[in-house]
């Protein structure tokens, strides 16, 4: 089953009413964004989690963009954090001292995607309640996706190029997100990548041993196509579980039990 990721909540209300939801992960932004919250406003909604979530260790998410270990141990020393998402261009060595200098915090890395097809030409549509699901190009139904997944190796140049950019962060990272990249956020644009990059990512996460969440465009509409395609280990959504820009608990619900229904 796959794991569930809703980012971007706001207010203790919010948390409390996702908590009691069978989520894996929730993420607080600690970026430059609309969604921004501060160390103490963490601190309140991390409490309100632990509150409501009836024993279960929900895994709180600090999502950061290029930041240095300072803002990190700024942030640390009031919000009690199970994840850091680095949605820059952090290298590995960044990645690698996040991830020693707190016991038991993981590293999630972001890869940023440009919006509509794989090469980044064709710009997709905001998410939205009837959205459907990014083109799909011939290449992801044929030899090339099939031999990927069966842990075959990078089959093109493009395939080779994914491999060379995640290799370095062996050792440093415990999961990688794929997002639709947003040139003044960095990510949560509401926009969707071309599915047909997912392939090489996977396969390098599956013989890594890492999980591989999703991200971009999702919403309660299209990420049960998601799933069943490609079967990432799980999915992250913002605005596509928001109403008028505010997270809605309906949209949120509906988005956790679609997921969750599809083993």
């Amino acid at each position: 089953m796959a794991l569930v990721k809703i980012c971007g909540l706001l207010t203790p209300e919010q948390a409390a009413q996702t908590a009691r939801l069978p989520v894996d992960y929730i993420g607080l932004v600690f970026a430059r964004s609309k969604r921004q919250v501060s160390p103490a406003q963490a601190a309140e909604l991390i409490a309100a989690i632990r509150q409501e979530s009836g024993g279960r260790r929900i895994k709180v998410t600090g999502v950061f963009v290029n930041p240095e270990l300072e803002q990190l141990d700024a942030v640390m020393r009031e919000a009690a954090l199970d994840v850091l998402q680095l949605h820059g261009q952090e290298p590995p060595e960044f990645c690698r001292a996040a991830k020693a200098r707190y016991a038991g915090v993981e590293v999630l890395k972001a890869v940023s995607l440009s919006a509509g097809s794989a090469s980044g030409s064709s710009p997709a549509g905001a998410a939205g309640e009837n959205q459907a699901e990014p083109t799909i190009t011939a290449a992801v139904e044929g030899s090339r996706a099939q031999a990927l997944l069966a842990d075959s190796g990078p089959q093109t140049e493009a395939d080779q190029a994914v491999y060379a950019r995640l290799n370095p962060y062996l050792g440093a990272i415990d999961g990688v997100l794929l997002d639709t990249l947003d040139p003044v956020y960095g990510g949560g644009s509401g926009h969707a990548f071309d599915w047909s990059a997912i392939p090489p990512y996977l396969a390098w996460c599956r013989q890594a041993g890492l999980p591989l969440l999703v991200a971009g465009g999702l919403q309660p509409g299209n990420v049960g196509a998601l799933l069943e395609r490609f079967a990432p280990s799980g999915v992250d959504v913002s605005s596509g579980v928001e109403t008028d820009g505010v997270k809605d608990i309906s949209k949120i619900t509906r988005f956790v039990e679609r997921v969750k229904s599809i083993v």
